[in-house]
């Protein structure tokens, strides 16, 4: 058994920090540069796996290098490989671009295109966390979960949300400008047909409704930003690890802002992962009250 089996994108990341973005058959270089393994589900499943929470990941990889270097790094680290696929395509790739708080994203989607659901894998989860995932397999998965009393988040991203299956999502992510994208302004918090939904804002912290129709907001943590890829995906997993454990909203939210906050500082999604008990340490340094 596992308590989260996570689904998604396995990518290998290069992040290129720039002055300004290049103008056309222009070449700029790059203040700094970090390459490493992302991709969403992946981070998430990352920083869940270092707090001790035993995670199994669906997804796919590339019969090469990259591919290797996943399955190798989740066996150290502790995630289960068994709902993996190795595919002969590239592993995925995504290129970042950034100046400042402003991001430019190419993707590759590569391996990951040829992930699929193992409902027999997926039954031993007592939770599942999608993130970046194309719409049928969202739906079979929600419809899998909803059927088997598995609770089940989803981070959006910039998809659409499956209206067939919008009331069978316990917890649906995304951040502030991916709802207004989708929803129009935050009032519109209401109208959602998700169980919980919660919205991480601009500038930190998050909007929470809960499944009563209560609506609160988290504050904040000041931090200069460096780097916001992965923020969200640590925020996911702070999340992820309150409400397995039993934690009022707000806390887990809080714990899913430290966590971001932590990323923002740091180039590269992973680069900030630390264990449990250095995440504790920050929390009470920063008096959150959270009930590790």
């Amino acid at each position: 058994m596992f308590d989260v089996i996570a689904i998604g994108n396995l990518n290998y990341d290069i992040t290129l920090l720039v002055e300004r973005f290049p103008e056309f058959h222009e070449k700029v270089i790059a203040k700094r540069a970090h390459f490493g393994l992302g991709g969403a589900a992946g981070n998430t499943a990352s920083w869940l796996a270092h707090m001790g929470v035993k995670v199994g990941f669906i997804g796919a990889v590339g019969n090469d290098e990259i591919g290797e270097a996943h399955i190798n790094y989740f066996k150290k680290i502790g995630v289960d490989v068994g709902g993996i696929k190795v595919v002969n395509e590239h592993s995925g790739i995504a290129i970042s671009l950034i100046k400042g708080e402003d991001k430019r994203i190419v993707k590759h989607l590569g391996a990951n295109a040829y992930r699929d659901v193992d409902f027999e894998y997926l039954s031993k989860a007592r939770h599942i966390h999608m993130s970046s995932n194309p719409k049928e397999l969202i739906e079979k998965t929600a419809n899998f979960a909803f059927e088997n009393g598995i609770s089940v988040s989803l981070d959006i991203g910039e998809a659409e949300v499956p209206k067939s299956v919008e009331d069978r999502i316990t917890y649906l992510l995304m951040n502030e400008d991916e709802f207004k994208r989708k929803y129009g302004s935050l009032e519109k918090i209401h109208d959602v047909k998700a169980k919980n939904v919660i919205i991480t804002l601009n500038g930190g912290g998050a909007m929470v409704r809960d499944d009563k129709g209560k609506v609160f907001e988290i504050r904040g943590l000041s931090a200069e930003v460096v780097d916001s890829t992965g923020a969200g995906d640590a925020f996911d997993a702070g999340f992820i690890y309150g409400i397995l454990k039993g934690w009022e909203l707000r806390d887990a939210a809080k714990l899913g802002t430290l966590l971001a906050y932590l990323t923002v500082q740091k180039v590269g999604a992973r680069s900030a992962i630390i264990p449990l008990e250095e995440i504790k340490k920050i929390a009470e340094e920063l008096n959150l009250g959270l009930p590790f």
